[in-house]
Parts: structure tokens; sequence; C-alpha cells
């Protein structure tokens, strides 16, 4: 709010929003969870729950959709139940810039 009480949407810093997932399955009673290899910097070849930034038309819930399809192959994930677990919103969590992320779980 500026001092004359209106919106100034320029008095904040911008900052961006992505989520992340974390896949869990089970394989031979064995829980495993979906590692992915990253592939950019920051932290380039680490591993990684798979994720990405939310695009401007998006939701947080669609957004996790897509992103787990990009990062799976998988062609229809629609059908999964992706379960909002927590938001992480560190200043500092992530080098590039101010980062606010949104967690989701599925069990495949």
């Amino acid at each position: 709010m500026s001092v004359s009480g209106t919106y100034d949407k320029y008095a904040f810093e911008p900052f961006a929003v992505t989520v992340d997932l974390a896949v869990f399955t089970i394989r031979e009673g064995a829980l495993h969870v979906l590692l992915v290899e990253r592939g950019e910097e920051p932290y380039a070849g680490r591993w990684a729950l798979p994720g990405g930034f939310l695009l401007p038309d998006e939701s947080a819930e669609s957004a996790a959709q897509r992103e787990l399809a990009e990062e799976t192959g998988l062609a229809d994930v629609g059908g999964l139940h992706l379960e909002q677990v927590r938001t992480y919103s560190a200043p500092d969590r992530d080098p590039r810039m101010r980062v606010v992320s949104v967690a989701f779980a599925a069990l495949v």
C-alpha cells in the first residue's frame, strides 16, 4: 500500500512460483521415489525431484500435471491424484531469484 492507501504493484519485488513433485511407487515391496538429473544450472548433474516453473496461464495443479508429464514422458497423467503437501517460501532457497515452491505428492 502506498501512503495514500492505493495499491501499488510496483512496491513489491517480483518472484517466481514453481511446483515440485514427490512421486512414490512400490516395487518388489520397497518404496521408491522418482528423481531426475538436473540438466541446467543451478546444480546441473545433481539428482532432484521433478518440477518446474508455473506458466502465466496455469494453476499450480495444472503445472504439476504438466511437469509430471514432461519429466516422465507419460502421455496421460490426468487420472493421477496429486496431493498438495506444503509451500516452501524461504527468501534465499533458490540462488537464481526469489522462488516460492508448491510441493505435491503422488503415489503411482
